[in-house]
């Protein structure tokens, strides 16, 4: 046993520096030391072991055959005490924080408070930033600019992000309540058909006009065409255009929320849904807490 027990970091550093550098004058040039400071840690790690671990010489200091094996079990010493350091500073990352989101306005409201409350649960010292955009784009250039941290985004997105699949978002017909004289319970669970739908006059939000052009192009397969009559800027104005008959909407159900009783929704007559997803960027260098978000997010079931 070493006298006292005090081997010291610092002298095992410095075993290693003269091992690398071949001489004292350098081991103590490389980690900013005067050489009598590095000789004084060497002579005394020397004494406290009783053994002799460098041959000095005009030409350098060369490591004895017991100082080559005392130098690999002080680097390894080293190295176990560098890792306790950096699993130390991941624990801290975790005690103090903050996650940056950037998303739609849909997904901030039907789907974050959910998942921003199981994180809290978990790990009540980090906090949620969400930034609202109106498009997909704007959230991916935020991601870019660095202005956030993980977004949410429609799938496939561009390969200089990672990404991972949370859900899918059916795409549904709102069409305006049916006159009393015209109700019937039996026909209310008869399947639309496009005929149908494309004898109202369409009501788009304009904000969305990835969805717009999504729906437009899926119509098209079957031959069919719902030219935009009236747009507005907020669903819920839309809705509330719908409900009092002045038109009808094609929306993602998680965008429809919540829908007036009084507006009729049907399934489109050949389905057709958006994959919403979420993603960083991949060349992004991210604290812990965006994982352990990340964590939390893919482990709840969503819609």
């Amino acid at each position: 046993m070493v006298k006292g027990n005090q081997l010291k970091n610092s002298q095992l550093i410095a075993l290693v520096a003269v091992a690398e550098h071949g001489s004292f004058s350098e081991a103590a040039l490389q980690l900013g030391l005067a050489q009598s400071t590095v000789s004084h840690a060497i002579a005394t790690l020397e004494s406290e072991l009783g053994v002799v671990l460098l041959l000095r010489g005009r030409s350098g200091a060369v490591l004895t055959p017991l100082g080559t094996q005392i130098c690999q079990q002080a680097k390894d010493i080293l190295s176990l005490l560098e890792n306790i350091q950096q699993t130390a500073k991941q624990a801290q990352g975790l005690q103090t924080g903050q996650v940056r989101v950037a998303t739609v306005r849909t997904v901030a409201t039907h789907v974050l408070p959910d998942v921003i409350s199981r994180f809290q649960q978990q790990h009540n010292n980090l906090s949620v930033e969400i930034s609202e955009y109106d498009l997909y784009t704007e959230v991916e250039d935020a991601l870019r600019a660095g202005r956030a941290d993980i977004g949410f985004t429609a799938l496939p997105t561009a390969s200089d992000f990672q990404s991972w699949e949370l859900f899918r978002d059916e795409f549904v017909a709102l069409l305006p309540p049916l006159p009393p004289s015209e109700k019937d319970p039996e026909k209310a669970t008869e399947p639309l058909t496009w005929e149908q739908l494309t004898s109202y006059s369409r009501i788009a939000n304009q904000r969305s006009s990835l969805h717009n052009i999504l729906v437009e192009d899926h119509l098209a397969r079957f031959g069919y065409a719902l030219p935009i009559g009236r747009t507005v800027r907020e669903d819920s104005t839309l809705m509330g255009l719908v409900a009092k008959g002045l038109g009808a909407a094609v929306l993602s159900r998680l965008q429809a929320k919540p829908i007036p009783p009084s507006v009729r929704v049907k399934s489109l007559p050949t389905p057709l849904d958006r994959t919403v997803g979420v993603a960083i960027l991949e060349s992004a260098v991210l604290p812990r807490a965006v994982f352990a978000f990340l964590d939390v997010l893919l482990a709840i079931p969503l819609l």
